[in-house]
């Protein structure tokens, strides 16, 4: 659905990824987590800087966006407060932390990605949908 299809009433329906991309391992988690829903079409990736630095046409694709997943890697929830911040309060949220995974102590592996890219399919799934 992230590619964009067309609802019943012609308007283009697309998830959206955005991700703490920080320097610790968990943020490299986060990061390839969704890398990984965008190339699996279930989210597509999307700048969370360019929200933060209020970029107009990134904000706006976020406010057309049929639903939202926020991923951040570590409890000072920086993606999730540049969201909030810019006005974006409608997305699920994974925080990896909540996973067990800590800074400093998770290790960036293709099973680890797999997880978090996993419940954040799960978050996505039981999320209303935002733009219908």
């Amino acid at each position: 659905m992230s590619e964009g299809t067309a609802s019943s009433c012609g308007r283009l329906r697309y998830n959206l990824g955005f991700a703490c991309s920080g320097a610790s391992d968990v943020g490299a988690i986060s990061n390839q987590a969704a890398r990984k829903l965008s190339r699996e079409k279930t989210a597509l990736m999307c700048c969370v800087a360019a929200i933060g630095a209020g970029i107009p046409d990134i904000v706006e694709k976020a406010l057309g966006a049929s639903k939202i997943v926020v991923i951040d890697g570590c409890d000072h929830d920086c993606a999730k407060k540049i969201m909030e911040k810019a006005g974006l309060m409608d997305f699920a949220y994974v925080q990896l932390q909540l996973l067990d995974m800590e800074k400093g102590e998770t290790p960036v592996t293709d099973e680890n990605i797999a997880k978090v890219a996993a419940v954040a399919v799960d978050a996505l799934a039981c999320h209303p949908q935002a733009n219908v």
